[in-house]
């Protein structure tokens, strides 16, 4: 296994087993050299959102970088004040114009109940959301189609109108933070979870159990952390703008976590952090 594997989606396309986050990093030369910097590390797979604002940047690192475009994952979510068949539609156009490309591997729901909608039939807007995302599915913009912090409640309402089973659950998972009910669910139907920000918070560096399991397998932290994500099959997208960070995240495929070592991270509690309520956040 490399950066290069793959899981395969419940439409038979291929997402590579991890990807690369670029949440909170700056528009501009930031984003385009990590992005890049991320690529010559042998990263294929590109995770974006209209909320980050730096599409455009991240094309322009996807492009310098040199590497078909066919060689690369991109994945991009749908803005929260988006949440209408037609504003969905027309955002999906914008990203694909702000990346520079004709089609996205992957397109996701960002939020499921966002604060502009929650008190205006969140439902039916979510509803009318999810089927412009099938019809650009349909239609080729997008390979696939999923979603981002979505609970069982969120996937029922989908349920009553739904055409195509979302492909991709992207939520927070990492040691501390693991809703066990919920990647069941998901699982049970097929929906492959995405693990984003799966290196927590800072305080996760300074957790004892994590820092003994790194002195016992000769890695860092971070690579421990990733490891833990993909032997449970989860896809993590971690994150840096540091080029030695960048390539340090890559390199989790030559060691592997014990039975005993995956036990004693699943035992850890808010170490990390935890990821907020999809219904009370405030965006």
């Amino acid at each position: 296994m490399d950066l290069t594997s793959t899981y395969t989606l419940s439409n038979d396309v291929q997402i590579p087993v991890v990807g690369f986050g670029t949440w909170q990093t700056p528009d501009g030369e930031v984003a385009e050299s990590s992005v890049k910097a991320a690529i010559d590390a042998g990263y294929r797979h590109i995770d974006t959102a209209e909320m980050y604002g730096n599409e455009k940047s991240v094309g322009r690192g996807i492009k310098a970088s040199g590497v078909d475009r066919d060689l690369i994952f991109i994945t991009s979510k749908l803005s929260n004040d988006n949440h209408t068949y037609e504003e969905a539609t027309a955002a999906l156009d914008q990203s694909l114009t702000d990346l520079g490309i004709d089609h996205l591997d992957l397109f996701l729901i960002h939020w499921p109940n966002p604060a502009a909608y929650r008190n205006d039939n969140w439902e039916k807007h979510l509803q009318e959301t999810w089927r412009a995302l099938e019809d650009a599915y349909k239609t080729g913009k997008v390979r696939a189609i999923g979603v981002s912090n979505f609970r069982q409640h969120h996937f029922e309402v989908l349920e009553k109108t739904q055409t195509i089973t979302p492909m991709v659950n992207q939520i927070h998972l990492c040691p501390g933070d693991h809703d066990d009910k919920l990647v069941n669910y998901c699982r049970q139907r097929n929906i492959l979870l995405e693990a984003y920000s799966p290196l927590g918070t800072g305080k996760i560096f300074s957790d004892p159990t994590l820092q003994k399991l790194a002195d016992e397998t000769n890695h860092s932290i971070a690579q421990v952390c990733l490891r833990w994500s993909l032997q449970h099959e989860y896809l993590p997208l971690p994150k840096s703008v540091h080029e030695d960070r960048i390539e340090e995240n890559a390199k989790v495929f030559d060691f592997e976590l014990n039975d005993t070592q995956m036990k004693k991270i699943d035992a850890l509690v808010g170490v990390a952090g935890y990821g907020g309520n999809p219904d009370e956040v405030g965006f």
